[in-house]
């Protein structure tokens, strides 16, 4: 008798209790581990903290959603981190979740597990996904706006024009390379003769107004801060670099990928020897406008994305890596076939559990080792609630009033600003980044002023100095690391600002 294995049975009987329970043990894998390793926020989390404490209908940092949504996460954790870590997760579990309804639309349920195993491969899933913001917001959304074009011109339900509008609408308030994904909706609708036809009604008007009706507030706003300005093209001498640039983020997302094209390689039969005894997972054949479908959304994001952030310089891919490469694990299932053969299963699940946990230890030693092999500093382990704790009570001791502000430092003052009494962020190097607070307004309701102290005085940068005259040091405050290591204590120069008024 041939032998099986427990998980193949499993995805042939059961696909969605197979895709619940590894999506349900990622997520919880990434909510416990920031929290037992992380002492700040990752990345840029405590500024979208600190930008959706506002509430700004729209700042340079782009639409409002994920800032506003941050926050509420935020409060509703009692001002503590698991909140907003809880909220990264839970969008993480509906973007795999909606994958899989669109890669069962495609291929069927068994073969959409498969897919949905490789593309948990894809490192952009890992940790990045911890740092919730406007690129983790918008993958749920993207995914449920692939699912329901799909539904709209390969499955002909019109019915799903109000659902299909609503994400668009929220796609536009999370992120400003939404535009560019809806374009290519629009350009791969237009393409075909199916999406042409799933046009020429009345319902995408109606999709539009819903649309229009949900963004207006955001486009005033971008009308009136007079924002909307294209950016500007590479001059000549610029071109060789801004082509580096593209290359080294295409071959960023390469990379990201290697886990999977592992798995296609290890299950290949290149070098089986009986390749009639491995399992067989079957699908009906696929529509001939899904297989567009799903390679058109698989390879143009991703090379679009990652050509205008190489062009216009920009950090990252467009859209974020998760975007550009959501569609990838079910690309590779389509292009496999309509037998899939999985050969050296036993090294298959080793090879999958090793490139999904792969990430989750780079973070544990980068968290425990990395302060024992040098003096670099790991922007995860700065102690955080302490920073803040310590700063807001002595201002508050100090004044009698609750901390209303902090200035300096930008990457402090973000921390410190998610102190109990959740002061406003003041980036005064800077000050039209956060218009809600000036000069004027910083000196009459008073703060604080922090700074990296070079001695034991305190003296403040001459920069900050100029910004705030007449600003009298205190003692600096040493901080110790979580892992020590071989760094020095974090020693921070500060001074208090007194309030103006009453």
């Amino acid at each position: 008798m041939r032998f099986t294995s427990l998980v193949i049975e499993l995805i042939r009987a059961r696909p969605r209790l197979v895709v619940w329970i590894v999506v349900l043990v990622q997520a919880m894998l990434w909510l416990i581990l920031p929290l037992l390793l992380y002492g700040s926020p990752p990345g840029d989390l405590a500024t979208v903290l600190a930008y959706g404490r506002e509430y700004q209908v729209g700042t340079d940092l782009g639409p409002p959603l994920a800032f506003w949504l941050g926050d509420i996460a935020f409060r509703a954790a009692g001002n503590h981190m698991f909140g907003v870590y809880l909220l990264a997760q839970l969008c993480s579990i509906a973007t795999f979740w909606t994958l899989f309804l669109l890669a069962r639309a495609v291929v069927g349920g068994q073969q959409a597990v498969l897919a949905v195993l490789l593309t948990m491969t894809v490192t952009a899933f890992g940790s990045p996904g911890v740092e919730f913001g406007p690129l983790v917001l918008a993958r749920p959304l993207w995914a449920l706006l692939l699912l329901h074009s799909w539904q709209l011109m390969g499955q002909g339900r019109r019915n799903a024009w109000f659902a299909w509008s609503i994400e668009a609408g929220l796609l536009l308030l999370t992120t400003s390379a939404a535009i560019g994904l809806l374009m290519l909706v629009t350009g791969f609708a237009l393409a075909t003769v199916r999406g042409r036809r799933t046009l020429t009604s009345f319902d995408p008007l109606f999709a539009l107004l819903v649309i229009v009706v949900l963004v207006l507030p955001y486009l005033v706003w971008l009308i009136r801060a007079d924002t909307l300005t294209l950016p500007q093209w590479p001059a000549i001498a610029d071109l060789s670099a801004r082509a580096l640039h593209w290359a080294e983020l295409l071959g960023g997302l390469l990379l990201a990928i290697s886990g999977m094209v592992v798995l296609v390689v290890i299950n290949s039969g290149w070098f089986g020897r009986n390749p009639e005894d491995a399992p067989i997972i079957f699908r009906p054949p696929v529509d001939p406008l899904a297989r567009d479908f799903v390679y058109f959304f698989a390879i143009v994001p991703a090379l679009a994305g990652s050509l205008i952030s190489g062009l216009f310089d920009l950090d990252h891919v467009a859209g974020g890596a998760g975007i550009a490469l959501l569609m990838s694990g079910l690309a590779v299932i389509v292009a496999t076939g309509d037998l899939v053969h999985l050969r050296r299963q036993r090294l298959l699940r080793l090879v999958w559990a090793a490139a999904v946990i792969a990430p989750a230890l780079g973070v544990i030693l980068t968290t425990l080792l990395l302060p024992w092999t040098g003096s670099a500093e790991v922007a995860t382990s700065l102690p955080a609630t302490a920073i803040a704790h310590f700063f807001g009570d002595s201002f508050e001791r100090r004044t009698n009033r609750p901390l209303r502000a902090v200035a300096g430092d930008a990457q402090l003052a973000t921390l410190i600003s998610l102190d109990a009494a959740r002061p406003h962020l003041f980036l005064d190097a800077t000050p039209e980044r956060t218009p809600w607070l000036n000069f004027a307004r910083f000196n009459e309701t008073g703060g604080v002023v922090v700074w990296r102290a070079s001695d034991t005085v305190g003296t403040p940068p001459a920069d900050i100095a100029r910004r705030f005259p007449g600003l009298v040091p205190e003692v600096p405050r040493a901080f110790e690391w979580p892992v020590t290591g071989r760094q020095p204590l974090l020693r921070i120069g500060w001074a208090i600002v007194r309030p103006k008024t009453p």
